[in-house]
């Protein structure tokens, strides 16, 4: 399996015959600036969408419009992307299982918000932010939290799919922080290795993964600091 980081919390994964983007925003993202964009859509089979704020929906209708590539997202998110006109929706809600060619996506609980803005204004509810768990045939399971803060029920989602990579919100703000994130991960999980994700994006969140790197130091997990672009083999 490859992990690449797009920036923010979007990543490209790798695995057997899959290409899967995870939350692609890279249009208006500082992070993801330099990226080829062409190279990040090439080849892939999947989009799957853990909420509907922008900065995780991002390109998603362009690259899927584009390339008729399947969307995975909550049932409200996927009708609202289908009015946009993307065409092939895989609706799902939290505690389903999708099953694809050589993995499932299970949608799990995450404690945020989802939402867009309508063009007079208005908030437009997108349905439950959600986690989600990727079994693979051929590689190691993926948790994705999406946006969240922590919450007990993370111990369950760990005892019901046993996840071994964690993606993990550390920005602060308007997701749980660095030393709260750790904590989430030790008392409730049992990563192999957690990935930090959703910080250094704009001055609101936190510049950098440090305190995470420091709450989870000398513990079992493993923290791997992602660079944006650049591959992570597992």
């Amino acid at each position: 399996m490859n992990i690449i980081w797009l920036g923010h919390a979007g990543f490209r994964v790798e695995t057997g015959a899959a290409v899967i983007l995870i939350d692609p925003f890279l249009t208006g993202n500082p992070r993801a600036e330099g990226l080829d964009i062409d190279k990040i859509t090439d080849g892939v089979t999947h989009i799957a969408l853990t909420h509907g704020h922008s900065d995780h929906v991002g390109d998603t209708v362009a690259i899927a419009r584009d390339k008729n590539i399947p969307v995975t997202a909550n049932a409200d998110l996927g009708a609202w992307l289908a009015a946009q006109g993307v065409a092939n929706i895989v609706p799902g809600n939290t505690g389903g299982t999708q099953a694809h060619d050589g993995y499932t996506i299970t949608f799990v609980h995450a404690l945020h918000s989802s939402a867009m803005l309508t063009e007079d204004g208005h908030s437009q509810a997108l349905g439950n932010p959600n986690g989600l768990v990727f079994h693979f045939d051929d590689a190691p399971t993926l948790y994705h939290m999406g946006d969240t803060d922590i919450f007990s029920d993370m111990k369950l989602i760990d005892e019901l799919h046993r996840p071994d990579i964690g993606i993990v919100p550390v920005g602060d703000f308007f997701t749980m922080g660095g030393a709260v994130a750790a904590l989430a991960c030790q008392r409730y999980l049992n990563l192999k290795v957690a990935i930090p994700c959703h910080y250094a994006t704009f001055p609101l969140l936190e510049p950098t993964a440090d305190k995470f790197v420091a709450g989870l130091a000398g513990a079992k997990t493993k923290v791997v600091v992602p660079e944006v672009g650049k591959k992570l083999a597992f």
